[in-house]
C-alpha cells in the first residue's frame, strides 16, 4: 500500500482530534445511549436512534483518522531542502497574471487538506502543477468548472514554514 504525505503539523491535528474523540465524545454518547435506553421501549425512542446514528459517525470518524495515521508519511517539512523549488510543505504567494488577485497556499496531505484555510492537497491539480516551480515561474492552468477557462499565474514567493 502506497504511503500519503502528512506533515508534522497535520499528524498532531489528527492525533489530538482522535484524543479529543476516545476520551470526550465515544464516553459522552455512550453515556447518551445509557440514559435513552433507560427510557423504555426503544422502537419509538428518537433519543436512542440519534444518539445510535452520532456514535456511528463517530466510531467511522476514529477509524478515519487511524486510518490516515497509520498509512501516512510524516514529513517534518522544516528538514526538507527545496533548492528553491516548490515542494511538499511549502507555502506558495501566487498572482493571478490576469487581474492581480494574490492567493497563499500551502500543500499539504490528502487528510489535512483544508482550502478555506489556503491548505491544498499535494495531489490536486494546482499542487501538482506548483510543484517543482521555482520563485518568479509563471505558467497557465485550466480550473474544471461549469465555463473551463485558463489562467495564467506567477509564483510570487514560495518558502517551507514548519508552521503547516
Amino acid at each position: 500500500m502506497k504511503r500519503s504525505p502528512l506533515t508534522l503539523k497535520g499528524a498532531e491535528r489528527l492525533r489530538a482530534e482522535l484524543k479529543r474523540l476516545k476520551s470526550e465524545e465515544r464516553p459522552r454518547v455512550i453515556q447518551a445511549i445509557a440514559e435513552a435506553r433507560s427510557h423504555g421501549d426503544l422502537s419509538e425512542n428518537a433519543e436512542y436512534h440519534a444518539a445510535r446514528e452520532q456514535q456511528s459517525f463517530i466510531e467511522g470518524r476514529i477509524k478515519d483518522i487511524e486510518a490516515h495515521l497509520s498509512n501516512s508519511e510524516i514529513i517534518d517539512v522544516s528538514r526538507l531542502s527545496t533548492g528553491g523549488k516548490v515542494v511538499f510543505g511549502a507555502t506558495v504567494d501566487l498572482e493571478d497574471q490576469e487581474d492581480g488577485n494574490k492567493v497563499v497556499y500551502q500543500i499539504v496531505g490528502d487528510a489535512e487538506a483544508d482550502i478555506k484555510s489556503g491548505l491544498i492537497s499535494v495531489s490536486s491539480p494546482i499542487a501538482r502543477a506548483l510543484v517543482g516551480k521555482s520563485e518568479g515561474d509563471s505558467w497557465m492552468s485550466s480550473r474544471p468548472t461549469v465555463r473551463a477557462r485558463t489562467r495564467s499565474w506567477r509564483c510570487v514567493t514560495n518558502k517551507v514554514t514548519c508552521d503547516a
